[in-house]
Parts: structure tokens; sequence; C-alpha cells
């Protein structure tokens, strides 16, 4: 039976699924594929493609899911498809820059830097200039240099990357207020609002409340004390 005829329906149906959001219905379906697929010879070129657009979804759907676990054991399913592929001879798909650009957001998050940069030894040319991989290289580089403002203001090249982006964002926020925990005693609410590239204070008080709850807050709310002074006040939400 071909590979058409065995996972051809079931990669139809993860790709509807996809594209609805069905993040429970992809997964239990990609598992059905994965099974589908033990029957076709790992050796056939068309079973490799299957399998890596499959795969593909199945990272994709880990990112909706906002699950960095799965989406790690997903994209280490999906790379030696990938050089599977690429060593018969296979075309790229369409969306591998898209899945090593997430890859490389991920690595990115978790500070795995001598991971980052090996990956970007294996890029060909063409990867290595598509909008979706150049995006977290130039990330990585504004953090590198301490440009920790481009980096709270950058706008993502496709919505799935907005997780990791999230999640970089509270690193990038942490090593800001680290920093200013070491280079002055105080601060007013507001200064210390732009320099984190909050919204509003409120957003600043949640987040002194969940990650800084030893800063103290003085003179009506309007004053951060890194050294707690004599008088002064907690944080409050109320």
């Amino acid at each position: 039976m071909s590979i058409q005829a065995i996972a051809g329906p079931l990669l139809s149906q993860l790709t509807a699924q996809y594209e609805e959001g069905d993040v429970v219905g992809g997964q239990e379906t990609l598992s059905k594929l994965k099974i589908a697929l033990l029957e076709v010879p790992s050796s056939s070129a068309e079973a490799t493609v299957v399998a890596c657009q499959a795969l593909e979804l199945g990272v994709l759907l880990t990112v909706m899911d906002g699950d960095l676990d799965a989406f790690g054991r997903n994209v280490a399913q999906l790379k030696p498809y990938y050089d599977a592929a690429a060593a018969a001879g296979s075309a790229p798909t369409p969306r591998k820059c898209h899945i090593v650009g997430l890859n490389l957001m991920h690595l990115l998050v978790e500070n795995r830097l001598s991971e980052f940069h090996a990956e970007l030894e294996l890029l060909t040319e063409t990867e290595a200039t598509n909008p979706l991989v150049t995006f977290p290289i130039e990330l990585e580089r504004q953090l590198m240099v301490g440009l920790y403002d481009q980096v709270l203001t950058t706008r993502v090249p496709d919505a799935s990357f907005q997780f990791f982006v999230d999640n970089l964002l509270q690193t990038v926020r942490d090593s800001i207020a680290d920093c200013m925990e070491v280079s002055y005693k105080e601060m007013s609410l507001p200064s210390a609002m732009t320099m984190m590239k909050f919204t509003n204070p409120q957003e600043l008080l949640d987040y002194i409340q969940e990650y800084r709850d030893d800063w103290i807050v003085t003179n009506n709310n309007e004053t951060l004390c890194f050294q707690p002074p004599a008088t002064g006040s907690r944080v409050s939400t109320d």
C-alpha cells in the first residue's frame, strides 16, 4: 500500500486541525499518523517527506499549546527526517525555515547559546537569509550587546513566534531588574516602568509582587527602594 493511501488522509486531517487551531484533535491525529508511518519503510523518500510535514505540524501545535517541553521533543523527532531528506536530495519542505526559526527562539529562551550557534553552522545560505531565521539571529545579537530596549519592542515575523518572545521578554526584564538593583538605591515608579517597558504602573506593580517581593514601595507608590528604608510598604494590588 502506498504512503499516500496509508498516511494521506491523516495528514490532511492534521493539516485541517492545525489551521482550525484544534490542538487536542491535532495531537491525537499526529499520534495515529506516527503509528501509520511505521508501516512504511523508513528508507522511502516519500515517507520521509510525509513524516517531515506531519512532525512540523506537531511542532506548531505545541507552540499553540504553549508547551516548551513537547516542542523540544517534537523538534528532536523531526531533525533526523530533515537530515534524511537532505541526504536523499529532497527539496526542503515549505515550513522548514519556520521550524528552524522557532527552534532557534527556543534555544535562545532557554539560554542554550552553544546549541544556538551550533544550529547556525548547519544553515544553508538560503535558510540563513530567510526572515523567519534571521529574526532570532538578530535578537541574539541584540541581547549579547545589551540592546534590551530593541528586544522589548521587537515585532515578530509570524504570530507563532510571540510565545517565545513573551518568554524572552520575561528573561530580559529580569536582567534589567538585576541591573537596577545594583545600580540604584531607589528609583521613581515612572522611571522604572519606562526602563522595563511596562505600559502602565499596575503591570510593574504586578511584576514586583510576583518576582521582586523584596522591593519596597514608598511615597504613596511613587518610589521604588531596592535597599529597604526605615519606612515603606510592600507592593499591594488591592
